[in-house]
């Protein structure tokens, strides 16, 4: 990361706190749908403590991430895109299952990335507030974050803008891509930026609705033309679920 990145992103972390909206409007329609790795993010912040939300037990066995690297990943991807306003956020669309996948296939190479960062996101967590990250509230996880923005953090040097740029882009990826992919859980993410779905064409009418459109409620998976089983009404029902949803 150079000195010019690095000024302007503290300078973006210092003068304004972003909320979820913000975000989602850094996002847009067609870069969440495509799955892009610029998109905006922002990290919540709190004037009082809060304690950290209740999180959904884990049902499933994740494919490369361990138990501690799993809940210290998904406090983290949830500070970035929080379930406020009393909406969904990177937990409730499973944004670390998607990240899990990838790790697993596509995003590979950045295996120990997460190893390392995560293991050294729990190791400061103890030494400042005695407990693993998750455990940590919601403000003191977000002055971690915010102290690796600033590449604050010496004594661990994993934690830095760089690894936070990597998760946030992650985080966003896998809230609002194709659930094919293992996040954006029951749509989600794109019903968060009034996103209509995936669609094979599109009428006049349809463009016309814009975002009154009723969603598709399914994954381009779930379409003839890209899967490998026929779609019938069970998977359009479903909306990805016969594609591990």
């Amino acid at each position: 990361m150079n000195k010019k990145n690095n000024d302007a992103c503290t300078e973006f972390m210092q003068e304004t706190s972003l909320s979820r909206r913000n975000l989602l409007k850094g996002v847009g329609l067609t870069g969440a749908a495509l799955i892009t790795g610029a998109s905006s993010s922002a990290i919540a912040q709190s004037s009082l403590p809060q304690p950290s939300p209740a999180r959904i037990p884990v049902t499933e066995a994740f494919e490369t991430l361990t138990a501690a690297e799993s809940a210290a990943l998904d406090a983290f991807a949830s500070r970035i895109l929080p379930n406020d306003d009393g909406t969904p956020g990177a937990h409730e669309a499973r944004a670390v299952h998607y990240i899990d996948r990838g790790l697993a296939g596509a995003m590979a190479a950045s295996r120990e990335l997460y190893a390392t960062g995560l293991a050294a996101l729990d190791a400061h967590a103890m030494e400042v507030g005695n407990t693993p990250f998750h455990l940590l509230s919601t403000s003191a996880q977000d002055d971690i974050i915010d102290a690796m923005t600033r590449n604050a953090i010496p004594d661990f040097a994993m934690l830095n803008l760089g690894f936070f740029n990597t998760v946030r882009t992650h985080t966003i990826d896998g809230t609002f891509s194709d659930p094919y992919y293992g996040g954006n859980r029951d749509f989600v993410g794109w019903d968060m930026i009034g996103y209509p779905g995936v669609r094979a064409g599109s009428s006049q009418e349809d463009v016309r609705q814009g975002r009154a459109l009723a969603p598709s409620r399914q994954s381009a998976y779930d379409m003839p033309t890209y899967t490998k089983n026929p779609a019938g009404p069970a998977s359009a029902r479903s909306g990805g679920a016969t594609h591990g949803q």
